[in-house]
């Protein structure tokens, strides 16, 4: 008689039968960059429906970094902008970019930045202070190589005694670099900024770096309402080989983009050359205000256009100025205001004709120098009406009593 086998029945130590079927393969889901859909930048910018969060300046950077399509970003840690980078590493790690790594300097940073932009990626990089001063060498040489990338600035006091409050003197010394320079008032312009200034430095006839300032801890750090559409959609990928630069590859090889030898030699051929790609750069600039007040609707916002005394103001200090403006009106005073949007370029005819009418122009500042004061008079007729304050510096606030004072009691320094 034949002996019957047995299945062998395997069990755990409880007893468990164990199956021998095999697990289903797990369905790995798409994430991150790869789960949106590039939709065009007009529909991103100024048509797709929005919902309101409450969120830190920190983090609005951060969903537009999510919504811009970014391919490497490279930080340094400094004080206020440490937060905005954390928040973008938080995305590198959901998959919304390719690459995102600490380097060991500002000027590291900065340099590190202009090899991936040559390479034709979209880049990100933030800095504040003391930070963009020592990277300021490799930043001011992106433009001439038009290299398009984004510098997130979180401004802060750069003077001795060392600080980390906000104080955006900086902006003075990045005004003349030849950088597209945006000065954003809130939590919601430091989402809107980025995305618009990605899409306007890659277009062919500007193909240049966008930096977009925020005044440090009074934006970064606290919380606002934002306006976001879904997270599902994104600007379309860097299309470099459109530039007007070639991107370096195979077929265009550093060597060949290095602008020739004469260039590097003092004869009156490379003072020609580099002149005349001054020249180009700063064109190309001027090239970028179509499309500036196309998705920032204009380079300036203006309130109360007719009144007789106007404030002019840029960043935190435009939030300061409406509350001012507020307060004037309850007291039965027209007070208008101009929020400057733009730095570079700086809204000269938009300023020419709005303060045509005006007997007294304040323009309060968080700097000592009063930069954006001497910006104005250098583009307006009849200086004389303009009063170059308040100013507050080292990190003090702005009190709207003291922007009154200025507005309404005829104060002149």
């Amino acid at each position: 008689m034949a002996e019957t086998l047995e299945e062998d029945v395997k069990t755990n130590p409880q007893g468990d039968v164990i199956s021998a079927a095999p697990t289903p393969p797990k369905v790995e889901t798409e994430k991150g960059a790869a789960a949106q859909r590039v939709v065009d930048p007009d529909y991103l910018i100024l048509q797709a429906p929005r919902e309101k969060t409450f969120i830190t300046g920190s983090e609005a950077a951060k969903e537009a970094i999510r919504r811009s399509n970014v391919d490497i970003a490279i930080s340094y840690p400094i004080t206020p902008q440490s937060e905005t980078m954390q928040q973008v590493g938080y995305l590198y790690a959901e998959g919304y970019l390719k690459d995102y790594y600490r380097a060991e300097e500002e000027y590291g940073v900065m340099s590190a930045i202009a090899g991936a932009s040559r390479s034709g990626v979209r880049c990100l990089t933030a800095t504040a202070g003391p930070g963009l001063m020592r990277g300021i060498e490799a930043i001011a040489s992106w433009p001439g190589a038009r290299t398009p990338a984004m510098l997130l600035v979180m401004c802060r006091v750069i003077n001795t005694p060392l600080a980390i409050q906000p104080d955006n003197i900086e902006l003075s010394y990045l005004l003349n670099t030849g950088l597209i320079v945006l000065h954003a008032e809130n939590q919601q312009d430091f989402y809107d900024y980025p995305i618009i200034g990605y899409m306007v430095g890659e277009k062919p006839e500007v193909t240049l770096p966008v930096a977009v300032a925020v005044d440090g801890f009074f934006v970064t750090h606290a919380r606002g309402w934002v306006r976001l559409p879904s997270a599902d959609i994104k600007l379309p990928p860097r299309a470099c080989y459109h530039e007007a630069v070639p991107m370096m590859d195979n077929e265009n090889p550093p060597i060949r983009i290095s602008r020739d030898a004469p260039i590097q030699k003092s004869n009156f051929i490379s003072y020609q050359m580099h002149a005349s790609w001054q020249q180009e750069t700063w064109a190309a600039a001027e090239r970028s205000r179509k499309w500036l007040k196309r998705w920032l609707g204009g380079l300036v916002e203006v309130v109360n256009p007719t009144a007789k005394t106007m404030i002019v103001a840029s960043g935190a200090a435009v939030s300061q100025s409406r509350e001012a403006v507020r307060q004037a009106t309850e007291q039965g005073s027209d007070i208008g205001l101009i929020k400057v949007k733009s730095l570079r370029p700086f809204p000269h005819q938009e300023l020419i004709e709005a303060l045509d009418h005006a007997e007294k122009i304040v323009i309060p500042e968080f700097n000592y120098p009063g930069w954006l004061a001497k910006e104005v008079k250098n583009v307006i007729p009849r200086t004389e009406r303009v009063i170059s304050g308040p100013r507050v510096f080292g990190g003090m606030s702005m009190p709207t009593e003291l922007l009154l004072e200025y507005v309404l009691e005829g104060k002149k320094h």
